[in-house]
């Protein structure tokens, strides 16, 4: 604390001068809200590149497995049965090796049936396999 002098006595300053804390806040702030931007910029992602991901999968060749809510399967909208299912996808992959295989299920499906149609398609060889979903709404 500062004494100063009021014409010979000697008071104490009890107050504290906001002045330089406003002044350090301030440039605090300028200097989070220039920095801020640049910070974001700078955790950017590159990804790495492949020359087989350019050829993944040919839309041609991908093969559509519908399970109905009655446990219907159907590959391309013909009906079949499991061990039907696994003799037409060999066929299929031995004739194409880079065959793919979309597996659209019904909602309230029990999970065996799926995975039943999972077996088949794993006995048939096909390596590439996807499951279409939804995204939930909330």
């Amino acid at each position: 604390m500062r004494r100063f002098s009021d014409k010979h006595s000697f008071q104490t300053l009890s107050e504290i001068n906001v002045t330089p804390l406003l002044d350090l806040a301030f440039v605090l702030l300028i200097i989070f809200i220039i920095t801020t931007p640049l910070m974001d910029k700078s955790t950017g992602i590159v990804l790495p590149s492949s020359k087989a991901a350019a050829d993944a999968v040919n839309p041609a060749l991908v093969q559509t497995i519908s399970l109905s809510k009655d446990a219907v399967v159907a590959l391309n909208s013909q009906p079949v049965s499991l061990d039907q299912l696994a003799s037409l996808l060999s066929d299929k992959h031995a004739i194409q090796p880079e065959i793919a295989v979309v597996v659209r299920s019904h909602r309230e499906l029990p999970v065996q049936k799926l995975v039943d149609v999972l077996d088949a398609i794993r006995r048939a060889g096909i390596t590439k396999v996807g499951v279409v979903t939804n995204p939930e709404n909330e």
